[in-house]
């Protein structure tokens, strides 16, 4: 009760320190942000101190700030390296949300507001279960922070920031507040999730837009060339069709896809909450292990030509598109990347040009169930949302976590409070109160475990 009667006591303030950092619109994709960037690190700075760390700072990489806290309770003691990031996705299309994107509104039980879930109430629910736990007397362990300003654009300069800071960073297992739970009535924990890499794509025909009257029918348009060669990416079986994509493949296990199976899911809800009628993968796997524990290639954009009000009869010089895929464990990203760009080149008519360029990319990761931490984290969250939590994969993808074990030697402990609902990088992303002060609850009580 005295972890509950801490957080009820801190409401207000919670949510208040909360507010102050949403309101700073920390867009790591947009460089008018930059100053906002560090606003944001400084701010984050602020309240981990007043939070209780001993010492924080705000320390510079070849992009944006990185903000670092330590507490220190013994030397004896295990360390608790602490992950989060404080960079947001673009809030664009802006005439689709509800309120402004940057000034968060309680509504319908829910903090409304871009990084509401994804990362800043997330990181928040850490810092203040750490509080929750050191003014309560219940931290057993020495807590480093560690909140970078790049996630949202593939983290580019925190493997070397993690180089040069080894000693600095280390700890004895990482701590992420990232991820998402099963549903409002099913909490979980995330033990894997997938890999990614992400291309754009540049094809060129002729040299200049041409006259699609004079032209058309002689000259092969490089928009219909590149939407060609792009859909023949997915067979009709639901496959990727680029050749040695699943020669490093993990099957998945019949165990794990019997616990799979164990996972409510209805499936007329799934198509009903994003609109579609029919549902669309690889063929042999039910939804939850398409989504989670296969790989799968996506068009994230594509563009070229006139799309600009009324008519313009050209025929395009150049088109282009975005492309991501999400990989599983033993896909090397790096591999992957080579064999969709010789793959697109090879299929590539003559009458284009071919530009590959990887954007970024990251390995999967696995979470051993029987670590220390892990089942501290079992414990805690199963007193705070009510059941004991499901060990499941996710879809999504947080690159930086396969750094960190290849980088620092830690295992991390991925203990998430978002939703699928929440909307994360879309308009009107939003975080269950309940959920906030639920994870900062099971935070308190993952420190009073972890000894």
């Amino acid at each position: 009760m005295q972890i509950k009667n801490y957080i009820q006591s801190n409401r207000e303030r919670f949510l208040d320190e909360l507010f102050s950092l949403i309101r700073i619109p920390s867009v790591s994709a947009k460089h008018e942000h930059r100053q906002d960037m560090t606003a944001c690190a400084e701010r984050w700075r602020e309240v981990l101190l007043s939070s209780g760390a001993d010492s924080a700072c705000v320390m510079p990489t070849d992009g944006n700030p990185v903000v670092y806290a330590l507490k220190m309770i013994s030397a004896d003691a295990p360390t608790v390296l602490v992950y989060g990031h404080y960079d947001v996705m673009p809030p664009e299309p802006l005439e689709l949300w509800k309120t402004n994107p940057f000034e968060p509104v309680v509504s319908e039980g829910r903090i409304w507001a871009r990084g509401a879930d994804d990362d800043k109430g997330q990181a928040m629910t850490q810092v203040k279960g750490f509080e929750t736990a050191l003014r309560l007397g219940l931290l057993n362990c020495n807590v480093k922070f560690i909140l970078e300003g790049e996630e949202e654009i593939g983290s580019p300069n925190l493997e070397a920031f993690c180089v040069r800071n080894k000693e600095l960073l280390k700890a004895d297992v990482i701590l992420v507040s990232d991820t998402s739970m099963v549903s409002p009535d099913i909490p979980s924990l995330t033990t894997g999730l997938r890999g990614l890499a992400y291309w754009e794509v540049e094809l060129t025909g002729p040299n200049r837009d041409l006259h699609s009257g004079h032209f058309g029918g002689a000259v092969a348009n490089p928009v219909y060339v590149l939407c060609r060669l792009l859909g023949g990416m997915i067979d009709d079986r639901g496959r990727v069709s680029i050749p040695g994509f699943y020669d490093d493949v993990e099957e998945v296990s019949p165990a794990e896809r019997a616990m799979i199976a164990r996972v409510p899911f209805d499936e007329a809800a799934y198509k009903a909450s994003i609109g579609v009628d029919e549902l669309f993968g690889e063929d042999g796997y039910a939804t939850l292990e398409r989504n989670s524990c296969r790989p799968s290639f996506d068009i994230c954009g594509i563009w070229g030509g006139y799309t600009g009000e009324g008519a313009k009869t050209i025929l395009p010089s150049k088109a282009f598109a975005k492309v991501s895929c999400r990989l599983v464990p033993h896909q090397d990203h790096r591999k992957i990347e080579k064999l969709f760009a010789d793959h697109l080149a090879a299929l590539a008519p003559a009458s284009v040009k071919v530009k590959v360029t990887a954007l970024h990319g990251g390995q999967g990761y696995v979470c051993p169930v029987d670590l220390p931490a892990y089942r501290a984290a079992e414990k805690s969250v199963g007193r705070a949302f009510g059941a004991p939590p499901l060990a499941i994969r996710r879809g999504g993808s947080i690159p930086i976590i396969s750094t960190f074990e290849e980088v620092l030697g830690i295992k991390t402990v991925l203990m998430g409070f978002g939703l699928e609902r929440n909307a994360i990088h879309s308009p009107n992303e939003s975080f269950s109160l309940d959920f906030f002060y639920k994870g900062i609850e099971a935070v308190a009580g993952f420190y009073k475990e972890y000894k």
